[in-house]
């Protein structure tokens, strides 16, 4: 295991960030594809997003790792990345204002965050295992979907949607990275997922899957300018949107800094978690000048963390840097967009399908008997994963309804939260491993089952 106390070769750190990267790119990626498409924006300008997109998340993924001062920053091996929950309201907010008002409307809710980050922390006593359990299942469970149908394609007319020679390179991949955490030892067993990548592509040129003429294409230099689709407007209804998405974003991120607390064996201060909603919030600050994207921290990487054990926040940082120069230098960007849909689509469903793992360990430290918590989670995971199986369920409700309840991580976020108070609020803390007679390790702030 490495040790943030004790910083490995950069060569070592180089590798091992590179690997954070390709396992986060695609989904960092696809929230400017997806926005940019449905923003009827060309080509051109959805390059411009990208490129803005990885500069913001590398940004702010290196304040994550580093820290700045007793500012910013929680200091762990997470990796920040544009967040699907934003897409939604954002396009919404495309076409009733403009463009304009949806990265003003993003630089004031990052301006919120920034303001709330201590108060919303103060608050993360009432995320216990029981509900942070909840919330970081349902991410994983929730983002499986993306990895599967990055494997099969996501046009369903397509030639080659599901074909055999996909889903073959999609297997092989997933095997090579059980070979390498079966049989790798030391700092092998900690880069199965980029050996896994490193090989299905291998195995998928001769199939014709990986197509590098964007990189041919792409510029060596390239920046976008600040404020590039104009002066930013406010509108309240706008404002008050991107506000709602940033206490849900600064939710789900409170639950992926307590997985990664777990995984890493610190203890996560208030102080700590006020640090990294922080950058949370700073990244819409940045999004909103530099027509990027909101930032959360990824849930494929705290997965990659349980899957490598390696706990260095000097990863993050250099991973943060080699985003960086991707959002800088676009045709290294161009290049790692190369990789074929299959082998990304297996390493991500591995990934996600981890995140949901730790979400099940977490919930281990809840106390079911004799208590309602396994009603409280049964229902929290049913209600929030709905709208992922039925997209169009609050189809008939009002836009600002809708917004929030066709997100499955925010739907169960909200149940678990509410029902947690209405079960939970006078019963004494006590977790599993109180009832076993064992302590538990206080690596969040909060106990489990309960908010008291």
């Amino acid at each position: 295991m490495m040790s943030a106390k004790r910083q490995a070769p950069f060569g070592r750190l180089a590798v091992l960030g590179l690997q954070h990267v390709l396992v986060m790119y695609t989904g960092c990626v696809t929230v400017p594809l997806v926005f940019g498409a449905a923003a009827g924006l060309d080509a051109s300008t959805i390059a411009l997003l990208i490129n803005a997109d990885l500069l913001v998340a590398g940004v702010v993924t290196m304040i994550q790792g580093a820290g700045v001062g007793r500012l910013l920053g929680v200091r762990m091996p997470v990796m920040a990345g544009a967040a699907f929950t934003a897409v939604t309201p954002m396009i919404l907010i495309a076409g009733e204002y403009g463009l304009q008002a949806v990265y003003g409307s993003m630089l004031a809710a990052g301006v919120f965050g920034l303001l709330v980050a201590w108060p919303f922390a103060k608050a993360a006593r009432f995320f216990p295992p029981l509900v942070s359990g909840v919330v970081i299942t349902v991410v994983g469970l929730a983002l499986i979907g993306v990895g599967v149908n990055l494997v099969v394609g996501n046009d369903p007319e397509a030639s080659d949607h599901a074909a055999p020679s996909r889903l073959a390179v999609a297997a092989f991949v997933v095997v090579v990275i059980l070979l390498v955490a079966r049989f790798g030892r030391g700092f092998v067993a900690q880069t199965g997922v980029l050996l896994g990548l490193l090989a299905g592509t291998a195995v998928a040129v001769p199939l014709g899957l990986v197509d590098l003429s964007a990189a041919r294409g792409a510029d060596w230099i390239g920046l976008t300018a600040p404020f590039h689709f104009g002066a930013p407007e406010f509108p309240p209804v706008a404002v008050i949107s991107m506000c709602v998405v940033m206490l849900v974003l600064f939710a789900e991120s409170t639950a992926d800094l307590i997985a990664v607390a777990e995984l890493t064996g610190k203890e996560l201060t208030t102080a700590d978690m006020a640090r990294g909603l922080a950058a949370d919030g700073l990244s819409g600050v940045l999004g909103g000048v530099m027509n990027a994207f909101i930032d959360t921290i990824f849930a494929q990487n705290v997965g990659l963390v349980s899957m490598t054990r390696v706990r260095s926040r000097h990863v993050a940082t250099v991973a943060g840097a080699i985003l960086v120069a991707l959002g800088l230098v676009p045709k290294l960007g161009a290049v790692v967009a190369g990789l074929p849909e299959p082998v990304v689509g297996a390493a991500a469903l591995v990934m996600f399908a981890t995140v949901a793992a730790v979400g099940i360990r977490t919930l281990r430290k809840v106390e079911f008997e004799g208590t309602h918590n396994l009603l409280i989670v049964a229902v929290s995971i049913g209600v929030g994963m709905a709208p992922d199986v039925a997209p169009d369920l609050y189809s008939r409700f009002p836009d600002s309804v809708g917004i929030v309840l066709s997100s499955p991580v925010t739907s169960a976020t909200l149940i678990a939260f509410g029902l947690n108070l209405a079960f939970n609020r006078n019963r004494p803390a006590h977790t599993a491993d109180d009832a076993a007679g064992t302590p538990t390790r206080p690596t969040s702030t909060a106990p489990a089952g309960s908010t008291t």
